[in-house]
């Protein structure tokens, strides 16, 4: 037990290098309400489930300096022992389903018990209410475990606030790409003592109370399509329709906005699809038909929000790239390999569930990158005979190189993209005429 409620140096070092690399492999990592930690007090983090380690090391990476999570994870991830061993170093336990088998839902009381012992030393443990992962952006139903330790360690100080659970909203710019945004909303804490004498008098009763609470605030801190037939026509229509929430709602043209513009969409699409059933079929239309055209066409929404395009602008973007095209080169050939190996290494071990691409990329790019790092920098120097400082230089210079060389990378892609709409829109293309005017079309539907 002592070994888990504490943190000694080694394991908070760990941690530290480990949060360093995951704040950079996003583009921007923003957290929103982190005073809303409280101190010195027993903590269950309760994050939404949607893209596997990558959830649990948001958690980490805003938890207290000093303060160890103990998180609970499906009892299958641990079966492989190498991966074991790295869950186990991020104070990782197993949790066992039905679906583990009968014999196996009895090892969860020593799970439990510990978990329990753990917050009446005054530390935090994290569990994902929903208990399995999905890749939708929708809350799933609630499993009854962080209840049940919930309240089993609230038993200790009665009525007395003690025990919280922190309701945490994750949000991915992509499930899959490196380089995309992360947003970490942390909401208000929910005591458990409110509920307290409710569950004296029926643990059943109290139980749902608290999980409509922790359920109501997990909706307002992620974008929830709660829908069970459009999923894929609000995906859509919140491409669609942000920019235009965003001018609606006077909001800043940033990342946080455009969250928060998205779920101002979920909302008003979920209002329709419950009050207005001829509206949200229509809509489903509109939305199928859209994405047939952007992908006829190869363009995506940004491009027609951005349109029109000028000539002498896109030929100064080319040349502009052209002129920093050596740097990519360099960014290229330094990252490329370590980039690579861990999706051949993916492939290798046949992960066909993309939930887990970007935890298999991340955790092998631990180790692959600061490896062919080093022994580039020992290459180079050696041939070039240059002094050993050159190759602390190089060490440094290769991520930099790597992060210009995505960069580069990303603004082709969107010069090439409007140079594909200059074109549509020179040979006066009825597809792009049509796929504009589905666009205003879904918006107004929406909005008005």
């Amino acid at each position: 037990m002592s070994h888990i409620s504490s943190f000694p140096l080694p394991a908070r070092l760990f941690r530290k290098s480990i949060n360093f690399a995951f704040k950079r492999f996003f583009s921007e990592y923003i957290v929103v309400g982190r005073e809303n930690i409280p101190v010195n007090t027993p903590i269950i983090f309760a994050p939404n489930h949607i893209n596997a380690l990558m959830d649990a090391l948001a958690v980490h990476s805003i938890a207290p300096p000093k303060l160890p999570v103990i998180f609970l994870a499906r009892s299958d991830t641990f079966q492989n022992k190498t991966i074991a061993k790295f869950l186990h170093q991020l104070d990782m336990l197993p949790a066992f389903r039905m679906r583990d088998g009968i014999k196996n839902l009895g090892k969860n009381n020593e799970i439990f018990q510990l978990c329990v012992e753990v917050l009446h030393h005054n530390k935090a443990i994290g569990i994902m209410p929903e208990g399995n992962q999905g890749e939708e952006r929708r809350l799933r139903p609630f499993s009854k475990g962080i209840f049940r330790i919930a309240f089993a360690a609230q038993q200790k100080y009665g009525t007395q606030p003690a025990v919280k659970i922190m309701p945490i909203g994750i949000d991915f710019g992509d499930f899959v790409k490196y380089g995309k945004h992360v947003i970490i909303n942390i909401g208000k804490p929910i005591e458990i003592s409110d509920y307290f004498i409710s569950y004296v008098e029926n643990p059943a009763a109290a139980t749902n109370q608290i999980r409509d609470h922790l359920s109501s605030d997990l909706s307002k801190l992620t974008v929830n399509l709660d829908t069970e037939t459009h999923y894929h026509c609000f995906e859509t229509a919140l491409d669609v329709v942000n920019t235009e929430i965003l001018k609606i709602f006077q909001l800043p043209f940033n990342t946080v906005a455009r969250f928060e513009a998205r779920q101002k969409t979920a909302n008003m699409l979920l209002s329709i699809e419950k009050n207005d059933l001829k509206k949200i079929n229509h809509l489903d239309l509109l939305c199928t038909e859209y994405t047939s055209c952007v992908q006829k066409l190869n363009l995506k929404t940004w491009t027609l929000e951005q349109a029109p395009y000028n000539s002498t602008r896109l030929i100064f973007d080319a040349l502009l790239l052209f002129t920093t095209s050596a740097f990519f080169i360099l960014g290229f050939i330094f990252n490329v390999l370590p980039f690579l190996l861990p999706i051949v290494i993916r492939k290798a071990l046949k992960v066909e569930y993309s939930g887990f691409f970007m935890s298999i990329h991340f955790v092998f790019g631990l180790f692959t990158f600061p490896v062919f790092y080093v022994v580039q920098s020992v290459i180079i120097c050696s041939v070039l005979n240059a002094p050993w400082w050159t190759g602390l230089l190089l060490l440094t210079g290769q991520y930099a190189f790597g992060k210009y060389a995505l960069r580069w990378y990303r603004e082709a892609k969107r010069l090439m993209a409007k140079v594909r709409y200059h074109h549509h829109e020179r040979n006066n293309s009825d597809t792009l005429k049509h796929v504009q005017l589905l666009r205003k079309k879904i918006i107004q539907l929406i909005i008005n």
